[in-house]
């Protein structure tokens, strides 16, 4: 599969929706993990990332506004353990569960399916990474846009090599309905030197109309220490 650009991808998809990179910096001495989220209604524009404990959490920029916290309020980064799972929904907290109970990330998956939300059925996009930086992408999403299939994908890289990730996201671009992902993650460079630099890069080069907020991690894969950035449009 042929590298890319991620800013350049991200520069020519004015909808993406929300994206999933994981990935090694070009000196290979850290892991790293990328989440963003669009929006193009009020109530999902509405956002804000903001830390916790063990990761990020959305919560709404203005409550005021808030018309339906249903698939927009949730954990997309949360810590088990060492390893970081990272999603676009409430299953990163069925992730975790099923992890500190012993069991793996395909399985917690398997319980799961894409978003009640036709037609668009939006695919779940889930990351696992581990503390020696290998990590899991999976997609669940419709049978082109059929609800009565869900389709599951599960993607494994044992050794991802020093600036270069694997990029997922739900939408191929803006339509209506929005049309899922299709193929494999999609192999791109991260030469970012800190979390900083890439949240910086990324922010830029995502659509300003639809952009709501961004997270980057580093992780140091040496001792486990991590540096984050986050970008917020309110």
């Amino acid at each position: 599969m042929e590298k890319r650009n991620l800013l350049e991808l991200l520069k020519q998809n004015p909808y993406p929706g929300r994206g999933i990179v994981l990935g090694k910096s070009a000196d290979g001495a850290s892991a790293i993990a990328v989440y963003f989220i669009m929006g193009r209604s009020v109530n999902s524009r509405n956002r804000v990332f903001v830390p916790t404990e063990d990761g990020i959490r959305t919560q709404a920029a203005d409550p005021a506004k808030m018309t339906d916290p249903s698939l927009i309020i949730y954990h997309p980064v949360r810590a088990a353990g060492r390893g970081l799972i990272v999603t676009n929904g409430d299953q990163t907290d069925t992730v975790r569960d099923y992890l500190l109970a012993g069991r793996t990330f395909a399985e917690a998956l398997e319980s799961r399916t894409f978003e009640p939300d036709g037609p668009n059925y939006t695919p779940r996009i889930s990351g696992l990474l581990s503390p020696d930086g290998s990590f899991q992408l999976s997609i669940l999403k419709s049978a082109e846009g059929n609800p009565d299939c869900c389709c599951r994908y599960f993607y494994r890289y044992d050794a991802p090599l020093p600036g270069e990730g694997r990029f997922l996201h739900t939408y191929q671009g803006d339509g209506n309905p929005l049309p899922s992902f299709e193929g494999e993650p999609e192999r791109v460079i991260l030469d970012a030197e800190s979390p900083e630099a890439l949240a910086d890069r990324v922010w830029e080069a995502l659509n300003p109309e639809n952009k709501v907020a961004l997270f980057v991690r580093f992780v140091n894969l040496a001792d486990g220490t991590h540096r984050d950035a986050i970008r917020n449009r309110f």
